[in-house]
C-alpha cells in the first residue's frame, strides 16, 4: 500500500519556509473503511484539516485537499466524545470557487464509523456536507472549507487540541469523486509534527519518505 509520501514531502517543504502561527495544529486522516486501495492511498496522501484559535472563544477548522488525484471531501462529522467542547456551528467559510457547504449532513453519521471501536457517533448539530450536485461543491484538489464553531463555556482551545490527541473529539470525513467512483471514510490521524521538529528532520523526512510505513486505522475485531 502507498506511503504517504506525499502529504510528508510537501509538509516538509511548507514546514522549512513557513511557521505556522503557535495556534495552530495541522491532522492528516487514516482510512477506516478500505474498499478501494487506490483510494484509500490518495485520501490519506492528499487530504487534511488545520485546527486554529479564532478568538472570542471560537475554533476554526479548515479541511484542505492538497494534490492532483481527483477525491472530493463531501461530508465532515465531528464526535465529540465525552467533553463536547463544540457548543455548535458559528459558520461555514464557502470562499473558495466550487466549495459549498450547508449544515447536518446526510447520512447523519460517517458510513463505516460503527465498524471502527469505539464506534464513530456524530454528535447533534456537529456536521456538515456539500450543496448539491455533491461532488462538485466539495472539497477537491486545491481548495479548502472552513468551519467555526463556538467553544462551551469555560473551555479554551488547547481543551480542543487535548481532545483531538485522546480520542475524547473525532473528526470523520466521507470522500467521493474518485475516479474509480468508490467512496471512502477517513477520521483524523495524529498531529502532524510541529515547526521546530519539522525543521530538524524535514531534509530526513524528505530521504526516508518513500520507505516510510503508513499508519494502519485498528478495525474493531469480529
Amino acid at each position: 500500500m502507498k506511503t504517504r509520501s506525499a502529504i510528508f514531502l510537501l509538509a516538509s517543504a511548507i514546514f522549512l519556509f513557513t511557521v505556522l502561527p503557535a495556534n495552530a495544529l495541522v491532522y492528516t486522516f487514516d482510512n477506516i473503511t478500505n474498499n478501494k486501495v487506490a483510494d484509500v492511498a490518495i485520501g490519506e496522501d492528499q487530504l487534511w484539516v488545520e485546527v486554529t484559535d479564532a478568538g472570542s472563544d471560537q475554533v476554526l477548522f479548515t479541511f484542505g485537499n492538497t494534490g492532483h488525484d481527483a477525491s472530493s471531501i463531501c461530508d465532515v462529522y465531528f464526535d465529540d466524545g465525552t467533553l463536547l467542547a463544540l457548543l455548535g456551528i458559528a459558520s461555514i467559510d464557502n470562499t473558495d470557487t466550487g466549495v459549498s457547504f450547508s449544515q447536518d449532513a446526510s447520512p447523519g453519521d460517517l458510513p463505516g464509523g460503527n465498524e471502527i471501536s469505539p464506534s464513530f457517533v456524530c454528535t447533534a448539530g456537529l456536521s456538515v456536507d456539500s450543496d448539491p450536485a455533491t461532488q462538485p461543491n466539495g472539497v477537491n484538489p486545491g481548495e479548502t472549507l472552513g468551519i467555526i464553531f463556538d467553544l462551551q463555556t469555560g473551555l479554551v482551545f488547547n481543551d480542543v487540541l487535548q481532545a483531538l490527541n485522546s480520542g475524547d473529539l473525532r473528526i470523520g470525513i466521507h470522500v467521493q469523486g474518485f475516479d474509480s467512483e468508490g467512496s471512502e471514510s477517513f477520521i483524523n490521524g495524529a498531529p502532524v509534527p510541529e515547526p521546530a521538529t519539522m525543521l530538524l528532520f524535514g531534509s530526513g523526512l524528505i530521504g526516508i519518505a518513500a520507505i516510510s510505513g503508513k499508519k494502519r486505522f485498528k478495525k474493531r475485531n469480529g
